[in-house]
This record gives structure tokens, C-alpha cells and sequence, in this order.
């Protein structure tokens, strides 16, 4: 906002000078001021304005009461400010006179204003309503000879001239306005306010009162402008050419398709659609795919040669003639020939092996069923990859896999529409493509890997496809034609059930694969790797020999893993080592037994059979299930002198710490049958501890192993170390049933514990586990927390 100032003394009314008197400048005056945005005027240049503010308007009334009708007209530095002060104002603007003031809608004024002359602003005044400017009017000063200045005067003109013709943008009355004027600084004005320049760049010219300069400076302005203009007409003429030779060419064109038809030929793009044409019904496409297609090649027909978009209706005819619409292969229903297949390739996985024989029964019976969508959930290794190849070579379907790990944008999987640049199908479609069938087996794996972002969720669009009632209609959002997914059989692996989307879940039959047991590691490896190391390392049988002892050696000592990758590797380090030796010039056969394993394979890494089974107080073995099988998880528990704080650590979930709190409170509640003191309790920290602290370790199965291993701190008595536990435990000491049953039981007998605690609930899981292992274990099922307390405490 403008100073407030008190006027009634200081402000003479406004000055009435003759117009004769003004022109010798240095005179000042007192006149309504009219801030102007993005435009200016120059001194004898007639122009519109438009007044919209409620101050200009003002000012405006106010100078329409005087007998000359001037104002102060100067522009804002800044256009967008609404209410400008001082500050915010040019230096140098001009006096104009108001010569005609035309109402508009809404209040605004159109004026029609005479520039008069330049002025310098000396002060702002606020009044109520408007604003009063001190000017000084400024008079043209010259400081170069009369001879120069008619030079400059002449080289503007030129100038102005050649422009004029170039640019084609000053009206001829502009220019003969111009030849009429003979004053210089009026001439330079004139020129100066028909350049197409910017604002600030006319005020800059507005603000020179050394005329020789103004010249110069305007001059310099147009010279920029006449460059530009000249560039401009070269690029017109550029296109200009353009147009006419695209006009010509088709008027060519036109007249070779005229030829062409009179002599019955075709040009090369129908030649191109009609062969495309012949290409779909040779392939046998369906009639809705030959419509489709028939659609674009007609567009295809009609388009110039170069046009780009002829390139993207020529990839995806591609795509809809190249897909296999009715390509089967024979599938074998041969219950005994799939079966000695699977056997042949897999030892164990007997659940999913059964699968694929039921469905091929029902197959037999039927003579069609729909593709089964089966998820293989189980740790790393243990062979849900190779059976899928397994189950394709019985089937004698195509097999093809696409990996999910990683993936996290929707076009993944349906695909990019065409409007897209470099647009293509979905991933699946993609491979029934390279499939070469519609019926392929189709593995998805590590369907648990998948994660979703800004560009959408893959897991989401898996739903259509993996879905029976609806994967016959599965449309990609390239092809834009419904596919036929149902005859494709679908089989996924995830190594965790948890991470797997729950609609998915419940679109897929899922089948858990658990870790294989010692003796069924040995068996494959005496069965499969160990032949497939030998012929990848190229030695011949015999000159290596490794006993079934050797091999549990490795399990034992040298892997921790529910599947045999590691084993694997370890036999390929075997190998090699007998290769260098054989390559050395030493001879064969050797042998590796448990006198020779470490010179082969280094100082063993684990030590499982090997589990300390003292008696000690406020530590209890507890069971759970990672990614690579079950692990024997040893809980401590530690007392302090405190006032009656637990501390839980181990990088534990949520759901583990909150079953330590409803131990802790079993335990309180239970504390006189312990002998353990109510007071000792208020006075003690407790602090829980669960190795291996850099493993992230969740889930309610510990809850018994926490209460054992609390209720020995507390009470001093000893837990058993040859006992192991899992269960869930509730505030009343009730025990649950927990999840990972055979995966726990096999990894207290890797440990070598023959006395496991289960959850009574849990009885019905026991019979997954192998015949040979059951009978070694000692299991004692039960209910509450206080028969658990009466077989670990001693």
C-alpha cells in the first residue's frame, strides 16, 4: 500500500500548465496515477486501454474533472501484484491525456489515451480512493552533433523499413504515420511502440531521455526482431515446400492407385493386408480374431507408406495371427506312464505327486476338464520348480515358466495398450506364444515375491487368469480379444503361504511341500546329484566314491536347509576337487569318508546331532519353522534387581512379544503352586532373550517355551534339556495348536531330541511325519500349561 500522508497542507491543487510551457521540461505536476500491467504508452501514440480496479477507475473519474484529462500512466514491475506501492513501479512512465472513456459491463472503463509526454515519478500520495503522483516531465537531451543524429535518424528508418516488409506484422498505416513524422524523438517513439518486444524491453527504451541513446537502443531491438523476422521466413518457406511436396506425392499417389486399378494390380499395402490375410487363415485363426483383424488391415490399406502408425497395426496383426488360437498338443492321460515319470524325476512329494495322477483319472473319465490351478508352498530347494517340468513331460503338454519375483507393474501381466510407443502383450500371453500351444503348462513362479506400486498390482490382475469360472475370457490390454486360459494348466510355487495375496489364495489349490527328511536327502542325492555332478564334472563312475555315511556327514555338518541345493554344491565341490587331482596326474579311485571329508570340504559349519542337553535354569528349547525348514530355538530368560520390568529381545514380532506378556502373566497367576515369591516378582526385571538376534523371529508357538523358561528363572528349578516344546499358550494356561508340525518334529531329530511337547490339538499332524522317524520320537500331547510345567521342571 501506498504512504498516507496528511495532504490538507502539503499538496497544491493540480497544475495547469500550457502545453507550451511543458515541452521546455524540467516543469512538475500533480496528477491521478493509472499503474499499468504487461502494457506501456509512449509519448504521441494513441492507444485502448482497459481499467478494472476499483483505484483506477477512481482515478480515471478524478481526471475527467480537470480540463486537460491527463494522468500519470507508469507499469508495475510485477503484473501480478493487485495493489502496488512505490517500490513496485517503473521510474519513468508518461503523461496521457484521456480522449474518449467507454463504459463496459461490470463497472470496467475503455479508455482511449494520448501519450503526451515523459515523466519521472518523485512520489506516491495515498488518497482515499486513488493515488496522486509527483512528476517531473523529462525533456528529450542530445549529446552527439546534428549531422550524427541525421544519421541515426536515417539508419532507423532503413531499418524500420526492411522490418516492416519482413515481418509483415506493422500495418500500412503505421508506416505511412511514420514517413509523415519529420521530429526525430516522436519518429523513434513511434518505431519503438510497434516492435513486438517485451515489456520490459520497451521500458528500457521509455526510460532513455538521451535521444542518441533512445535510437541506439532501439535500433538495437530491431535489428533482434528483423533477424527473427528473416528466420521466420525461411522457416515458413521450409514448410511451405513441405506442404507442397506432401501434396504433390499424393497427388502422385492418387494417380498411381488410379493406374493401378485400371490395370487390375494393387499397390504394396493392399498386397501387404491381403498376404497378412492369407497369413490368419492358414493359422487357423478364430472368426472374431479374423474380424479384429480385418478391421486394422483395412486401415492398414489406406495408410501412406511412411505414416508411423502402419508399423504398430503391422506388430499386432503379428501378434493375433502368430498366437496359438486352436494349437493343442495331444495330452496323455497314461496314469502308469505319469507315474513312473514323476517317480523317476522326484523322490518323496507324495501330495503333489497324487494330485497330478487324481487329475489325470478324472481327465480319463471325463475326456476334458478344465486346466487345475495348483500352488506348490514350501522352503527353497525341495524341488517345486523341477517337478512342475516334471509333471509337463507326463503330461506331454508344453512347458513354460515365468518368473514373478520382483514384479511390480499391472502391464506385467495384461499387457500395455496400443496407444502406447513400443507397446506389447502381457507376460502371458507372451508365453503361450512361445509356448506354441493353447493347453501349455504354465509355472508362475514365486508368486509370493510380488509387490505392487504407483503402477498398479500385479497380484490383482492374476485373479481373471487364475480364476476357472472366468480365465476362459481373459483379455490382455494389447490384444483386446478375449483368450482362452482355461486349457492352460496353471501351476504356482511360493516359499511362504502368509505372503500370497488371500484372493489368490483362494483361486489356487495349494499343496505344502515340507523339507525332506535325512534319509529321504540321502536317497536323492544317491539317485539324482550325484550322477548329474559326475557327468557335469566329466568323471566316469568309480573314480570317485561317496558312501551313504559320507553323504549324512554332509547333511549334518556341512548344510542347514529343508531342501538339497546346498547338498548339491557340496557334491560339485567334491567333484572338483577330484577333477584338479585327476587333471594333477594322481590317480583314482578316491574315496571320501569321515577321515578325508574335511581335507575335501574344510572344517564343518554346523554341528547338528551335537545339542547340549544340560540341565539348566531359565533356558527352555522351543521349536519353529523359517524359510529353510524347522530350527531348534533355545529361549533364556534372566532375572535383575529391578521393580518388576520385562525386556524382550531378539528382533521379535509383535505376536511373539505379546505371547512373552501373557506367559508372564500365566506364570504370576500360578506363582504360589511354583513357590515362587509375589514380592520377588515386583522387585525383579525380567529379561528375555532368543538367540540369533540378527533373524527377525515371529508367531505364538513359543508361548509355552516362554512360560517354561520364565517359570525356571523364577523358581530356581531346573528345565530339562533333552526336551523339546511348541504350542500357543492362552492367559489360563490352556495350550494350542500351532502350524510347521513335521518341520519342527524333524528338526528335534536332526538335533538329536527324542522328547518333544505338541499341543494336543496337534495329534492329527503327527501322521505327516515319516514311519522310520515317528517311531524314534517320544511325544507328549497336551492341553495346559501345567502338565507341560510337570515334564520340563526337574
Amino acid at each position: 500500500m501506498f504512504e498516507e500522508r496528511n495532504t490538507s497542507a502539503t499538496i497544491p491543487p493540480p497544475l495547469k500548465i500550457p502545453a507550451e510551457e511543458i515541452l521546455n521540461g524540467g516543469r512538475q505536476m500533480i496528477l491521478p496515477m493509472l499503474p499499468l500491467r504487461g502494457l506501456l504508452i509512449f509519448p504521441n501514440m494513441i492507444t485502448h486501454l482497459d481499467v478494472g480496479r476499483d483505484r483506477s477507475i477512481n482515478a480515471v473519474d478524478k481526471a475527467m474533472l480537470q480540463d486537460e484529462n491527463l494522468l500519470f500512466l507508469v507499469m508495475q514491475k510485477d503484473s501480478q501484484k493487485e495493489d502496488p506501492c512505490q517500490e513496485d513501479l517503473h521510474q519513468i512512465g508518461a503523461v496521457a491525456r484521456v480522449r474518449q472513456v467507454l463504459k463496459l459491463p461490470g463497472g470496467a472503463m475503455r479508455l482511449l489515451m494520448e501519450g503526451l509526454w515523459r515523466a519521472s515519478l518523485d512520489a506516491c500520495i495515498e488518497q482515499q480512493d486513488y493515488v496522486l503522483a509527483y512528476l517531473t516531465i523529462l525533456n528529450d537531451q542530445i549529446n552527439v552533433s546534428e549531422l550524427e543524429l541525421e544519421a541515426l535518424r536515417r539508419s532507423l528508418t532503413n531499418c524500420f523499413e526492411e522490418y516492416a516488409r519482413t515481418s509483415r506484422k506493422i500495418s500500412p498505416e503505421a508506416i505511412m504515420a511514420a514517413n509523415d513524422i519529420r521530429e526525430t524523438g516522436r519518429f523513434t517513439d513511434l518505431v519503438a511502440s510497434q516492435l513486438h518486444i517485451k515489456p520490459e524491453e520497451k521500458q528500457t527504451i521509455l526510460a532513455e531521455t538521451c535521444l542518441n541513446k533512445r535510437i541506439e537502443a532501439t535500433m538495437e531491438f530491431l535489428c533482434r526482431e528483423l533477424e527473427i523476422a528473416k528466420m521466420e521466413q525461411v522457416i515458413a518457406e521450409r514448410v511451405r515446400k513441405q506442404i507442397e511436396q506432401n501434396q504433390k506425392e499424393y497427388y502422385l499417389r492418387e494417380q498411381i492407385k488410379a493406374i493401378q486399378k485400371e490395370l487390375g494390380e494393387k499397390d504394396e499395402r493392399i498386397a501387404e493386408a491381403a498376404q497378412l490375410r492369407r497369413q490368419a487363415e492358414e493359422a487357423g485363426c478364430p472368426e472374431s480374431v479374423l474380424q479384429k483383424l480385418d478391421k486394422e488391415l483395412e486401415r492398414l490399406a489406406k495408410m501412406p507408406p511412411m505414416m508411423a502408425e502402419a508399423a504398430v497395426i503391422q506388430n499386432y496383426a503379428d501378434w493375433l495371427i502368430n498366437m496359438p488360437w486352436n494349437k493343442k498338443t495331444k495330452e496323455t492321460h497314461n496314469i502308469k506312464r505319469a507315474e513312473s515319470i514323476l517317480a523317476a524325476d522326484h523322490y518323496g512329494l507324495e501330495k503333489p505327486k497324487e494330485r497330478i495322477l487324481e487329475y489325470l483319472a478324472t481327465c480319463q473319465l471325463t475326456g476334458s476338464l478344465r486346466g487345475p490351478i495348483i500352488c506348490l508352498v514350501g522352503p527353497p530347494g525341495v524341488g517345486k520348480t523341477s517337478l512342475a517340468r516334471s509333471v509337463a513331460r507326463a503330461l506331454k503338454r508344453n512347458f513354460v515358466r515365468m518368473s514373478l519375483g520382483g514384479v511390480r507393474d499391472e502391464a506385467e501381466i495384461r499387457g500395455h495398450r496400443r496407444t502406447y510407443i513400443g507397446a506389447m502383450p502381457g507376460r502371458l500371453v507372451q508365453n503361450i506364444r512361445k509356448a506354441g500351444s493353447i493347453n501349455p503348462l504354465f509355472l508362475l513362479d514365486e508368486i509370493d515375491k510380488m509387490s505392487s506400486d504407483f503402477r498398479g498390482d500385479p497380484a490383482s490382475a492374476l485373479l481373471e487368469a487364475l480364476d476357472p469360472e472366468q480365465n476362459n475370457t481373459f483379455v490382455d490390454h494389447y490384444m483386446e480379444i478375449p483368450i482362452d486360459l482355461s486349457q492352460v494348466m496353471f501351476i504356482t510355487t511360493a516359499n511362504v503361504r502368509e505372503n500370497i495375496p488371500k484372493p489368490l489364495q483362494d483361486r489356487m489349490e495349494i499343496i505344502d511341500i515340507s523339507s525332506y527328511t535325512e534319509e529321504e536327502k540321502v536317497k536323492i542325492a544317491q539317485r539324482h546329484l550325484i550322477h548329474k555332478q559326475f557327468t557335469e564334472h566329466g568323471l566316469e563312475k568309480g573314480r570317485l566314491n561317496i558312501s551313504e555315511n559320507t553323504l549324512k556327514i554332509i547333511i549334518r555338518d556341512y548344510t542347514r536347509e529343508a531342501g538339497v541345493r546346498e547338498l548339491e554344491r557340496h557334491i560339485a565341490k567334491l567333484c572338483r576337487r577330484v577333477s584338479k587331482k585327476l587333471v594333477a596326474g594322481e590317480e583314482g579311485p578316491f574315496v571320501v569318508n569321515e577321515a578325508t571329508i574335511q581335507d575335501y570340504l574344510g572344517i564343518p559349519r554346523y554341528h547338528r546331532g551335537k545339542q547340549d542337553k544340560q540341565n539348566r535354569v531359565g533356558v527352555a528349547l522351543g521349536l519353529a519353522v523359517t524359510q529353510v525348514g524347522g530350527e531348534l530355538l533355545s529361549i533364556e530368560a534372566q532375572t535383575l534387581t529391578g521393580n518388576g520390568k520385562i525386556s524382550i529381545t531378539g528382533q521379535l514380532g509383535e505376536v511373539m512379544k505379546e505371547s512373552a506378556q501373557a506367559a508372564l502373566t500365566y506364570i504370576r497367576s500360578i506363582s504360589i503352586k511354583l513357590g515362587i515369591d509375589d514380592e520377588l516378582t515386583q522387585k525383579t526385571d525380567l529379561h528375555i532373550h532368543v538367540p540369533e538376534g540378527a533373524t527377525p523371529k515371529d508367531g505364538p508357538s513359543a508361548g509355552i517355551t516362554l512360560a517354561s523358561a520364565l517359570a525356571s528363572q523364577l523358581s530356581g528349578r531346573r528345565i530339562r534339556g533333552d526336551i523339546a516344546m511348541t504350542g500357543e499358550i492362552t492367559l489360563r494356561g490352556r495350550v494350542l495348536a500351532v502350524g510347521g508340525v513335521k518341520e519342527k518334529l524333524l528338526a528335534a531329530y536332526r538335533a538329536g531330541i527324542k522328547e518333544i511337547i505338541l499341543p494336543q490339538e496337534n495329534e492329527k499332524d503327527v501322521e505327516e511325519l515319516p514311519a522310520n522317524i515317528r517311531s524314534k520320537l517320544t511325544l507328549h500331547l497336551v492341553d495346559n500349561m501345567s502338565q507341560v510345567l510337570e515334564l520340563v521342571l526337574c
